[in-house]
């Protein structure tokens, strides 16, 4: 569900806005506003993902409005003059919607904004080099992986690579929901563990050490990224 608002300070064009989002199923638009600055304080305290905003407002205008807001909401402009379109896609607005607004054009701004929400699907390899070559290890194989200085060793069911990189680049690589690190020489798949204990976790035949997370916030962990876990 995409929670909207709009804000333009004629009545006639936010009405426009309500009766199209009315018959999309996806969309709640949550507050309509004749001024941006009323928006903005909105948004201070309410969860907003998409901003219909026309471009010329009186007072602050609908540019400076997507400038306050950007990284925290997707904006798309609504606005009579197609002349706007450039300054509005270089502050990286989700869509451009001309006046008067047609429900087709609508329904896909709504749609391209919802695409933006999805979260990117997790890689199912990893590539990893093995001296001039580079390896794909598919991610569901993957136990744990173990660093030191600039080598890492990837524990794949019963075999062990030994690619050169850092733990740290590995784990920028690495889907947050799947791996974690527990240790400073250690990162694990969370499916892979078998057995939680105080001060470490087994997986397969490997006993890993916890140092940068204790068992319980494993636990917690476990729970909050949809692994079955009763605590």
């Amino acid at each position: 569900m995409i929670k909207a608002i709009a804000i333009d300070d004629e009545p006639v064009a936010l009405d426009i806005i309500r009766n199209h989002a009315e018959k999309i199923p996806s969309v709640n638009l949550c507050a309509t506003f004749l001024s941006a600055s009323e928006a903005f304080n909105y948004i201070k305290s309410n969860h907003v993902d998409v901003v219909f905003a026309d471009i010329s407002m009186p007072g602050l205008s609908g540019l400076e409005f997507a400038e306050m807001v950007k990284h925290r909401v997707q904006v798309v402009f609504t606005t009579a003059y197609p002349e706007h379109a450039l300054k509005g896609f270089e502050l990286a607005a989700t869509d451009y919607l001309l006046k008067p607004i047609n429900f087709s054009r609508f329904l896909q701004a709504t749609q391209l904004a919802e695409s933006r929400m999805q979260p990117p699907a997790a890689p199912e390899n990893l590539f990893v080099k093995d001296g001039h070559s580079w390896l794909a290890l598919p991610l569901a194989d993957l136990l744990y992986a173990r660093g030191e200085d600039n080598y890492v060793s990837l524990y794949i069911n019963d075999k062990r690579i030994l690619t050169r990189t850092t733990l740290t680049v590995l784990q920028s690589k690495l889907p947050v929901r799947q791996f974690v690190r527990v240790h400073k020489s250690y990162i694990i798949a969370l499916a892979k563990i078998e057995k939680i204990e105080k001060h470490q976790v087994s997986i397969s035949d490997a006993k890993i050490p916890l140092s940068m997370l204790s068992a319980e916030e494993l636990l917690q962990l476990l729970g909050t990224t949809g692994y079955n876990v009763h605590i």
